[in-house]
């Protein structure tokens, strides 16, 4: 391995390196993570693995047990409902404060995220078109702080992915569009019939993670 090779190997980039995992399926819900299999796959040694997991483990993306090591957090429906709270309100927040900033190719770029997010069939990809998506409105919200928050919980739900895109909406046409139609509305400054439009949606995909997670319980109970 060249000297480069070794100097990239960052917390950071393993941190990376782990969540595509997660989202490629790779690294599923409950699996657990060993430092010393992911140091011989990222060819990387311990001690980057290690920052990275407490990194994973504090964004509440891993839990860890003493003596156990860590495992991808089980998602759970309770999170998923607060996290959508959370979501919503810096979302407002955002919002107006962003407006006089944007210009039409900002709205342009946005629906196309949002046209692709709605098309995608692999979950990596919807990740980064919707991290995309929100960075276009919380940068030019100028309010930094609200961008950290929401870009975190964005982070903790990397594990949700491959259950909304692969099980939930395998096609385009099951695709819920929120982030379409908070930009239909949002680009004619209607702020309120925005967040509306995309409330309403949105809430309807969290109920459906629910209903979802709710189910596998009993399934679950019995095993």
């Amino acid at each position: 391995m060249s000297m480069v090779d070794k100097k990239s190997k960052t917390p950071a980039v393993v941190i990376s390196q782990i969540r595509a995992a997660i989202l490629d399926g790779l690294y599923k819900p409950g699996d657990r993570l060993l430092e010393g299999d992911l140091a011989a796959s990222f060819h990387v040694s311990r001690s980057p693995v290690r920052e990275a997991l407490q990194g994973l483990e504090s964004e509440g993306t891993l839990s860890a047990t003493p003596y156990a090591g860590a495992i991808v957090r089980p998602l759970a429906a309770a999170e998923a409902c607060e996290i959508a709270d959370i979501r919503l309100g810096l979302i407002s927040l955002a919002l107006k404060s962003a407006h006089p900033h944007l210009a039409p190719a900002h709205f342009d770029l946005a629906y196309d995220l949002a046209k692709r997010i709605t098309r995608t069939k692999s979950p990596r990809e919807a990740f980064a078109c919707n991290r995309r998506f929100w960075d276009i409105i919380f940068e030019n919200a100028e309010r930094p702080i609200l961008w950290e928050m929401f870009q975190k919980l964005d982070d903790r739900m990397t594990r949700y992915y491959p259950l909304l895109v692969k099980e939930l909406y395998p096609t385009p046409e099951s695709r819920p569009r929120q982030h379409e139609a908070l930009i239909e509305w949002y680009r004619k400054g209607q702020f309120a019939e925005a967040l509306r439009a995309f409330k309403k949606i949105y809430l309807e995909m969290v109920d459906r993670i629910v209903d979802h997670l709710e189910a596998q319980k009993p399934a679950q109970s019995v095993e």
